[in-house]
Formats: structure tokens, C-alpha cells, sequence
């Protein structure tokens, strides 16, 4: 039974309420530290971390070397960065040869990007497994290392196992080959895992996450709303709905779902900063800055959004008619491990809106030296210029840039396109058009969506065009 099975069980949910019961009374608790633990687990999924917290500290007044409590203080440590409690509830394990003690040793070290001192722990243990425990125990290995995203590692512990055709077994092997960006044979592995149970909202989830992957947003939202209709207040399935409805660019529906979902998960960053800019997108630059701002004030120092939410404030402030606030958000990403090119080239993008050429034409021609040249900034500082209006500009800088680049490069064809169409150049338009269509439809359907029907698909947007000016 998992642990979702476990929360809806009966007999859980009779021993919780009898546990919130006792503490609404304020008497003392008196139950088993395991069970108290997986109250705390159950609180921890709800996100509950504060009542979470407090099981978890009865269960070890009540038992203080509870395997399973201490398992849980360790992996809430972890969670927080902070190592050496994780070390000092380890040390509280006395039986070092427990599987708990054994994942959570390791998990420690692999936290802490040590996978090759601990996969050797891993492989020294392995050699004293009972034979009846060895699938279990690489099979719990692979899970760990997917859990940290070392879907090579985890690939290579499942190589160890013997093969099976159980749920669990699939599951794994799809999370790993997801890791691993083999999106096709993921999805594969989830849509036969749903027809064994269509009921299971995880393998929804997990398929539109593949499906998210591979870019087929429609579907994405589609198996989202399996999961929904199965739990409409399940978190995964909210913001997997919310994901696909903002790549589809319906950006009041993905508004609503990102909040739904911050509601389950009130202190998740990454809900607010794409509220904030749903709303950006939708105009509202006001109300974005408030929730961009909820979001930079609940997320901690090391939150892998923080760029992403002053980037997006920048934008936001830009609009609003305030660029030095804008820059100073831009400023703050310099201490911040993130792609620091990009960001020199938000700036200039926002010291150009506000006329400043010479400023932006020098930060622009630091972030094309600090890239070594690189086409892709290039492409992205001419695309700037062209939303800035200057067309033309931008029209003779794409003339040098596709001299410049390889034949078989890709990107740019559709924002040249769209240069020719604003200047009246009717011959070359169709031209770039053309090859757009051809070698990159994602980003012509991106770029050059608005000057056609919505049912036409890009690959038909020359085709549409040329029948058009033939009628």
C-alpha cells in the first residue's frame, strides 16, 4: 500500500482524527512514535509543515530512537540544507545495519553531491543483503538516486535488479527514462500503467509531464485533468494543468489553476511568480508586481526562481514606468547563480524601451563578448530590437546574421519574416515565411500566430498565404 492508499485507509483516518481530537483537548498524546510519524508524513504532504513538525517532535519525546521518526527528522534536514542535524539524528540510529540507516546515510551524501562516496557505501553494503532483500534493496537504491535526478545512476542500480512486470517496477523504470529525457518510452511505460489502473492519479500526472516534455501541451492538460477529476485539490495535477494552459498561452485560465494550486501550497514560490506573470501577460502589471513581490518574499535565499522572479519584477516595473526600479532588480541577479548573460541582455532590452540607446548598445556588446559570440544572443539582441521598433535596424542586422550562421541553423527565419511583413517587403516576407514554416513551425506558430486563423497550423502558414493572394 502507498503512502496516498495509506491516507485514505479507514483505519489512518480514524487514528488521526483521534490524534487531532487529543490535541484540541490539550491533553497529553500517548500513541506509537511510528504512527505519529506517518502523521507528520500525511501532515507534510498536506502542507502542514508546522502541525507536521509537532507529531514528529511527540513521537521522539515519546520514543527518542524511533527509526521511522528519526528517518523523517532527517529527511526534513536535508530538505532545509541543514546537514549536520541530518548527521546528528543519523547518529541516533544505532543499528547501522538497518535499510533506514543504510538510504539515509546515503541520501545524506548524495544531497550533498557526494554520489561517487556514496555510491561506494551503497555497493560495499550490497555485498551483505540477504538474498531474499536484494531486489528490494536495489530497487530502493534506483528510487533514491531518481529521486535526486541521477537518473544514470538509478538506471544503472535497476540494471541490477531482476526485471518485473509490477506496477511499481514500471513506475520506476518510467521516472528514470523521464530522467533521463527518453520522453517517448516514458510516456509509453505511463499510458500502459493508467490501463491497469485509470484510477491511480500519479501516472496522470506523471504522463503529463512526459507529454509537457515532448511539448504536446494540449494533451499535457488533458492528462492533468484525469488526475484533477480524480482529486480536485491534488497539487501535482493543479499546477501540471496550470503548466500546459500557460504554454498555451490561455493565460487567465492558467492564472486561476497556478492560484488553486497556491492555495494547497501556499509557500511554493514558483506558483506565485507564474501568477505574477500570467497576469503580466494579461496586461495587469499592477497586480503583477504584487504577487511577483509575495513570491520574492517566500522564497528562501537559495530558491532556483529567485532570477526568474526579479527578471519578471523588472519587466513588470518597466511597464509601470518606473526602468531604475526595473534595473535595480536586474542589479540583484549579479550574486545570483543564474544565467547572467541573459540577464545583461534584459537590461539592455529595458534601457532601449526607455530610448537609451548608447547604454543599451553597451550592454549588449558586453553580453555578445561574455558569450563568445554566440548566435543564440545575438538572435535574442536583434529579436529586442525589433520589439523595441526598430525595424529596420533589425531587418539589416538579420541580413549579416544569417550570413553569419550555419546552413543548417534554425531560429530566426520567423522574427525576420515578421521584419519584411512590417516593412512592406511582400517578396521577401513570403520568402522567409517559407522557410520558417519549414525548418522551425514552433517558433513560426510562436512569432507569426497573429496574422492567421487560429485553426491553421504553421506548417500551413505558406500554403494558407500564397491560396489566399491565388483567390
Amino acid at each position: 500500500m502507498n503512502n496516498e492508499e495509506y491516507f485514505n485507509d479507514e483505519e489512518f483516518l480514524e487514528m488521526l482524527d483521534d490524534y487531532e481530537q487529543t490535541v484540541r483537548s490539550g491533553q497529553m498524546v500517548f500513541m506509537d512514535a511510528d504512527d505519529l510519524a506517518d502523521i507528520a508524513d500525511y501532515y507534510q504532504q498536506e502542507g502542514r509543515y508546522d502541525d507536521a513538525q509537532q507529531a514528529l517532535d511527540r513521537a521522539l519525546e515519546l520514543q527518542p530512537d524511533s527509526v521511522v521518526a528519526l528517518n523523517y527528522q532527517i529527511h526534513n534536514a536535508i530538505s532545509q540544507g541543514d546537514f549536520e542535524s541530518a548527521e546528528e539524528y543519523l547518529d541516533s540510529i544505532v543499528d547501522h545495519e538497518l535499510p533506514e540507516y543504510i538510504y539515509c546515510r546515503a541520501e545524506i551524501w548524495i544531497a550533498q553531491e557526494k554520489t561517487d562516496q556514496a555510491d561506494e557505501y551503497l555497493r560495499q553494503c550490497l555485498k551483505d543483503v540477504p538474498p531474499d532483500e536484494y531486489q528490494d534493496y536495489v530497487l530502493d537504491v534506483a528510487n533514491l538516486y531518481t529521486d535526486y535526478g541521477y537518473s544514470e545512476k538509478s538506471l544503472e542500480w535497476m540494471m541490477r535488479a531482476r526485471q518485473e512486470n509490477t506496477d511499481d517496477f514500471k513506475e520506476l523504470m518510467g521516472r528514470t527514462l523521464f530522467g533521463l529525457g527518453k520522453y517517448d518510452d516514458s510516456e509509453r511505460i505511463f499510458n500502459e500503467l493508467i490501463d491497469r489502473n485509470p484510477f491511480q492519479k500519479r501516472y496522470w500526472n506523471a504522463l503529463a509531464n512526459t507529454q509537457f516534455m515532448k511539448e504536446d501541451y494540449g494533451a499535457a492538460v488533458t492528462s492533468s485533468e484525469y488526475a484533477i477529476a480524480i482529486d480536485p485539490d491534488d497539487a501535482d495535477g493543479l499546477v501540471a494543468k496550470a503548466n500546459g494552459l500557460f504554454r498555451l498561452e490561455n493565460y487567465e485560465e492558467a492564472l486561476e489553476f497556478y492560484r488553486r494550486y497556491n492555495e494547497r501550497m501556499p509557500d511554493d514560490e514558483f506558483g506565485l511568480l507564474h501568477q505574477g506573470t500570467c497576469l503580466a501577460n494579461l496586461g495587469q502589471h499592477e497586480e503583477a508586481i504584487e504577487r511577483l513581490l509575495e513570491a520574492e518574499r517566500t522564497a528562501p535565499e537559495d530558491s532556483p526562481y529567485l532570477a526568474d522572479i526579479y527578471q519578471e519584477l523588472a519587466f513588470a516595473y518597466n511597464e509601470t514606468g518606473k526602468p531604475e526600479t526595473a534595473l535595480s532588480y536586474i542589479d540583484q541577479t549579479e550574486e545570483l547563480d543564474c544565467d547572467h548573460i541573459n540577464m545583461l541582455i534584459v537590461k539592455g532590452h529595458i534601457l532601449l524601451s526607455n530610448s537609451k540607446t548608447e547604454e543599451a548598445e553597451q550592454v549588449f556588446k558586453k553580453a555578445i563578448t561574455k558569450s563568445g559570440y554566440a548566435p543564440h544572443t545575438v538572435l535574442r539582441i536583434i529579436v529586442s530590437m525589433y520589439d523595441n521598433h526598430y525595424v529596420e535596424a533589425s531587418y539589416k542586422l538579420f541580413l549579416k546574421f544569417f550570413d553569419m550562421v550555419d546552413d543548417d541553423w534554425n531560429e530566426g527565419f520567423a522574427y525576420m519574416a515578421l521584419c519584411c511583413h512590417d516593412l512592406k517587403r511582400d517578396e521577401e516576407f513570403l520568402s522567409y515565411l517559407k522557410k520558417a514554416c519549414a525548418c522551425n513551425p514552433q517558433e513560426a506558430r510562436l512569432v507569426l500566430s497573429h496574422l492567421f486563423p487560429h485553426a491553421v497550423n504553421p506548417e500551413e502558414y505558406y500554403e494558407y498565404l500564397t491560396h489566399q493572394k491565388k483567390e
